[in-house]
């Protein structure tokens, strides 16, 4: 997984209303969501491990592997999170790709959702930075051979500004912050699933990116992962979480990384934005099935 952390400098929400609840809860069973979990990291690293025999083949290092290599890597270790959550939800039937949060909830809401969460999310973070003095940078991007040349930094800035986001929004807010939600937990007659769901799904999306950042932010990404779910339960969409998570990810790749100025990181910004919307827009108001399913459409 490759969210970055902040660039080193409970989150406000829009006081809308969420969608009703049948667009709120897709139907898929509660035990998809660790059996997505096991089959996603499975499917992943397979793919990975795959990749790195092809590559070895060709002469490079499995110990130090090149920029391209770790690139395709992970791609196909987040598409195999993708693919896993696509199986458990089609499995049960036809579904709509308004279930994994595919609506827009229009553009006033969006911006209102992703400032309020964005500054909820990094006044947090910055007095955590100041609390246990974070310190260094992300190797993810160091891996992806950012320095060492143009090429290899467009390819990177195309992942993780990109790629990452959406593969990751789907997984995680998309599909099983969804499946999470099931769950009915009621404290002093108020169900508090939601919020249960969040934090789980928080401490997951933390987790997942053990591998790619240094621990002392984990906490900060377990957190950027709560406030995702609730930037997707409070809109009901998925598309202000993956442009929350591209806007941080700029930010930190351009600030951290690259000691861009302001210009140049609003760019990265901007255009990681538009492609995210070339790519995703389509995908609203689509039915998702296997071949041959005949089952009634869900939400």
């Amino acid at each position: 997984m490759s969210s970055l952390p902040p660039p080193e400098t409970t989150p406000e929400l829009p006081a809308s209303a969420p969608p009703p609840e049948p667009a709120q809860r897709p139907s898929w069973p509660l035990w998809t969501a660790p059996a997505a979990l096991v089959l996603g990291f499975g499917l992943g690293a397979l793919a990975s491990l795959a990749v790195d025999i092809v590559a070895a083949a060709g002469g490079s290092s499995v110990s130090h592997p090149t920029p391209a290599v770790s690139i395709v890597s992970d791609v196909v270790f987040d598409l195999g999170f993708v693919a896993a959550a696509l199986y458990f939800a089609v499995l049960q039937g036809p579904v709509s790709t308004a279930a994994f949060g595919f609506r827009w909830p229009g553009l006033a809401v969006t911006i209102k959702a992703v400032v309020s969460a964005g500054v909820g999310y990094y006044a947090v973070t910055a007095v955590y930075s100041a609390l246990i003095k974070l310190h260094g940078t992300d190797k993810l991007p160091s891996e992806l051979g950012v320095g060492k040349s143009t090429a290899a930094l467009v390819a990177a800035a195309v992942f993780v500004c990109v790629i990452a986001p959406i593969a990751e929004e789907f997984f995680f807010r998309g599909f099983l912050f969804g499946a999470l939600r099931r769950m009915r937990i009621r404290i002093a007659g108020r169900d508090i699933g939601t919020w249960v769901a969040a934090v789980i799904t928080g401490i997951l999306f933390g987790l997942a990116h053990t591998g790619s950042a240094s621990p002392q932010y984990l906490i900060p990404l377990g957190f950027l992962g709560f406030v995702l779910c609730l930037v997707r339960w409070r809109t009901g969409s998925l598309y202000p979480c993956m442009a929350l998570h591209s806007i941080n990810n700029s930010l930190a790749l351009g600030v951290n990384q690259l000691s861009w100025n302001g210009a140049e990181i609003l760019g990265l910004m901007s255009a990681s934005l538009l492609v995210i919307a070339a790519l995703t827009a389509p995908l609203a108001g689509r039915t998702l099935q296997f071949p041959g399913q005949h089952a009634t459409l869900r939400a």
